[in-house]
């Protein structure tokens, strides 16, 4: 039978990144990542919410991306999967933590969730014109499944 071992996180960063290298100069960024979930009290009407905190690992290009552009309050979407490690602390007991290996990583909320300054711009961005009007949206036919052809790839 297949398994699915796949996690997906909306959250914002609980602080900043932890970038590190290993001996052979590989980049690894560890980041504590925050959900929260909100809720009516159904009994007393009162709003609730309860906060998750999920630690999340990437490796290579990604974790350096990370140290780079992220920053405490940056709100990231995530794609990975859970990893539960075992180690031993100093008085001899086994302890295992279960964390989140990334694999992808996606940066949200523009400059604002990048720990930056609300009223922050990039001085090489252009704005439009004022009399600038967006083209409207394409409107192709989609083909028909017999237009597909023979040459389906699988």
């Amino acid at each position: 039978m297949a398994s699915v071992n796949k996690v997906i996180l909306v959250g914002n960063l609980g602080r900043d990144p932890e970038v590190r290298y290993t001996a052979t100069g590989d980049a690894m960024c560890n980041l504590s990542i925050a959900t929260t979930d909100n809720w009516r009290d159904k009994a007393s009407g009162e709003r609730k919410e309860h906060t998750e905190w999920h630690r999340v690992s990437f490796f290579g290009k990604t974790a350096e991306v990370c140290g780079q552009y992220l920053k405490k309050g940056s709100q990231i979407y995530v794609e990975g999967s859970l990893r539960t490690r075992k180690w031993t602390d100093k008085d001899g007991q086994e302890k295992y933590s279960t964390e989140i290996r990334g694999d992808t990583m996606q940066m949200l909320g523009g400059r604002q969730g990048m720990g930056a300054p609300a009223s922050s711009h990039d001085d090489n961005y252009a704005a439009p014109p004022a009399n600038y009007q967006p083209s409207p949206p394409q409107n192709k036919p989609k083909p028909a499944f017999d237009d597909l052809g023979d040459d389906i790839p699988f």
